[in-house]
């Protein structure tokens, strides 16, 4: 009885575990969700806001952006390109961001940041300027870097400056209000900007090269003097012959 009741307990508990787990892409989806909307909201005026933009951005279905400042009106549209990807969500969004920061807004109400994405015109203390809408030229065929390069960014640095909201890549103007296009006194002296490039020292010019001295002519060979010729051999002079040997008398 009792290795039965272990069983059924153990068969209990893993039917449990296998039903509350959360899938695997469930979890990956749900980190980059978070991951975009704590790049954007404060681009996006609350979490709420960037929540809402990258989810719908990544869906393709209707977004709602509201805003805290009284009297300023909440904004509702569906993106114009349909279902995205994470990293074109986030080529949207940095786009967006870049067009309205060019325009001096850095704190855009709801519409504006609907006209930057889906097109529609933007208000400003300088006049009122029509954009096209980041999404409304995706739609139309356009690649990412062409989007950029038609608005006057180099994508590379406009997805850079993303990373963080206090980056801006050099697109940044005055801080305005979403509402009045005021500039807005932030009380922290302008950021000093890169200094200038130092021009580069002009190439000293290369030293001309030495003469090489001139060859020194080559001594004539010295002749050896002539060979002293041998003395003549001096001839040995004739053996001279032996006495005949006188012969013995005999005995």
């Amino acid at each position: 009885m009792t290795i039965k009741r272990g069983k059924a307990l153990f068969i209990t508990s893993t039917l449990v575990a296998a039903l509350s787990a959360t899938p695997l892409w469930a979890q990956t989806s749900t980190t980059q969700t978070n991951k975009l909307s704590g790049t954007y909201s404060t681009f996006a005026g609350s979490s709420t806001n960037s929540t809402a933009l990258v989810t719908g951005l990544r869906d393709g279905k209707q977004i709602t952006l509201t805003s805290t400042t009284p009297g300023v009106s909440s904004a509702t549209f569906t993106p114009a390109t349909g279902r995205l990807g994470y990293g074109n969500v986030n080529h949207a969004l940095s786009l967006a961001r870049a067009e309205l920061t060019k325009l001096g807004i850095t704190n855009p109400t709801p519409a504006q940041l609907q006209a930057a994405l889906n097109g529609g015109p933007v208000t400003t203390a300088t006049g009122t300027t029509a954009l096209s809408g980041i999404l409304q030229l995706r739609n139309s065929g356009m690649g990412w870097g062409q989007i950029a390069n038609s608005r006057g960014y180099k994508l590379g640095d406009v997805v850079s400056s993303s990373k963080t909201d206090a980056s801006r890549a050099g697109m940044q103007g005055p801080a305005r209000d979403a509402v009045t296009g005021r500039p807005i006194d932030t009380g922290k002296p302008d950021r000093a900007g890169p200094p200038e490039r130092v021009e580069r020292i002009q190439k000293v010019e290369r030293v001309e090269r030495a003469e090489r001295p001139e060859r020194v002519e080559r001594v004539e060979r010295v002749e050896r003097p002539e060979r002293v010729e041998r003395p003549e051999r001096v001839e040995r002079p004739e053996r001279v012959e032996r006495p005949e040997r006188a012969e013995r008398p005999n005995r």
